[in-house]
């Protein structure tokens, strides 16, 4: 069976290629990799009885990153003195991984050569552009595009989530070749798109580590608005009221469900109808609601109003929020990794199911200011995240487009224009 589903595959993608080389633009052809580069194998770990060693940087497979070169833990490895030439990295030279996730296969960076000498682990391919044929920019962006995405799934060897291609296959690439100065210009323009899109990440980075600064600094009394009263001890019993409004059975409840680290309440969908015997309370928008199971790893969240109604067993208490209390705050204040796990002693039951029961939980007390300086705390906080949701929303549009314009520039749907002085000779 998974013979035919390669060969299917397979010849989909000649039948695909056969579309496409009839629509290439005028100048424009298609080469194998190896005509136009040479693609390398890298060094091997392990091996021992070496012969007048060496200790070297080279990199991995976690080095070698989606369009960057990861170099915060650059490790080393022995080889033989007379070997370093065989495995040496060249400025340029495109690394790409020989497997992955999926959605990962064919991508990689070109490396700059920024430590040198410096080897390739033989899980990394390094191809090395022939540069009169092929501008090495426009071979890396075109291996990680749709295109090249489609052409290593077709032959991958496949597993559980995870997909694999050897040298043979990566030797075999069909390279899309636009005139050498089209290609250089095409590289330009989305070496430009890169740019905006490091520059976004990086004042991302920064949003999230200024909210989390600023969360903990006012969750901590640390930052403080105004000349408030000092903070109370409260115990949660004095915030929160758990909710038992008996629902449906679970045969035809809608389900809920709480992610993991505060990241949010959401419908459950399910293959099986669950078993008319069990027992669902109804939840309400608004309501605060924790994973018993999932406590230590921060599986709190409100109810959202368009969940309004929905369901969950008593591993999923919900609690209904009394006077004096801002919501919102709340939230931010138990969704902390610091309060979560610095509760394990809550959590009852086994090492792979420890729960922690509802009455242990409104036992706790925290500190606890005024409703008025909790809604101003909590302002503060939304702000701060609402610049990290606006800049994670720019960054994806960002991602998005620019996958989109590689996906026409790589392969002559789209064209760019040319200055007189790049223009290819007749």
């Amino acid at each position: 069976m998974w013979m035919w589903r390669i060969s299917r595959r397979w010849s989909r993608w000649r039948n695909r290629r056969a579309r496409e080389k009839a629509m290439l633009p005028k100048g424009w052809n298609r080469r194998p990799l190896h005509e136009v580069a040479e693609v390398r194998t890298g060094v091997a770990k392990g091996k021992t009885g070496l012969v007048d060693p060496v200790e070297l940087p080279y990199l991995r497979v976690a080095n070698v990153q989606d369009g960057f070169i990861d170099l915060t833990q650059l490790k080393t490895i022995s080889i033989e003195r007379h070997q370093i030439d065989r495995y040496l990295l060249q400025r340029d030279d495109i690394l790409m991984t020989e497997g992955g996730d999926f959605d990962k296969l064919g991508r990689g960076a070109v490396w700059d050569g920024v430590v040198d000498p410096c080897l390739h682990q033989n899980h990394v391919f390094a191809v090395r552009a022939k540069k009169d044929l092929v501008n090495p920019f426009f071979l890396s962006a075109l291996s990680g595009s749709e295109y090249g995405r489609t052409y290593f799934l077709s032959c991958a060897k496949r597993s559980t989530n995870l997909a694999s291609i050897n040298s043979s296959q990566l030797k075999s690439f069909p390279v899309v070749l636009p005139p050498l100065a089209e290609q250089e210009r095409i590289a330009h323009i989305l070496s430009t798109w890169d740019q905006a899109i490091a520059t976004t990440e990086q004042q991302l980075t920064s949003s999230r580590r200024y909210a989390e600064v600023l969360r903990d600094a006012l969750l901590a009394g640390q930052r403080r608005f105004g000349d408030y009263a000092s903070w109370q001890s409260t115990p949660i019993s004095e915030m929160i009221r758990e909710s038992r409004v008996v629902g449906s059975g679970g045969d035809v409840a809608k389900k809920i469900t709480v992610k993991l680290y505060g990241r949010g309440v959401v419908g459950k969908s399910e293959k099986r109808a669950g078993s008319e015997s069990t027992r669902y309370y109804r939840r309400s928008a608004g309501q605060f609601i924790y994973s018993k199971l999932d406590f230590l790893n921060g599986a709190f969240g409100r109810i959202p109003a368009a969940l309004d109604g929905y369901e969950s067993t008593l591993d999923l208490p919900a609690f209904d929020f009394l006077p004096g209390v801002d919501p919102r705050w709340f939230l931010h204040y138990v969704s902390r990794e610091m309060f979560y796990t610095g509760h394990l002693g809550l959590a009852n039951g086994g090492r792979k199911a420890r729960r922690v029961n509802p009455n242990d939980l409104l036992r706790v007390s925290i500190p606890t200011p005024c409703l008025e300086e909790q809604v101003r705390t909590a302002d503060a906080i939304d702000t701060a995240l609402s610049i990290v949701t606006t800049q994670e929303k720019l960054l994806s549009l960002l991602r998005e487009e620019k996958s989109a314009l590689m996906s026409q520039l790589l392969t002559g749907k789209r064209r760019v224009r040319l200055l007189a002085d790049e223009a290819e000779p007749a």
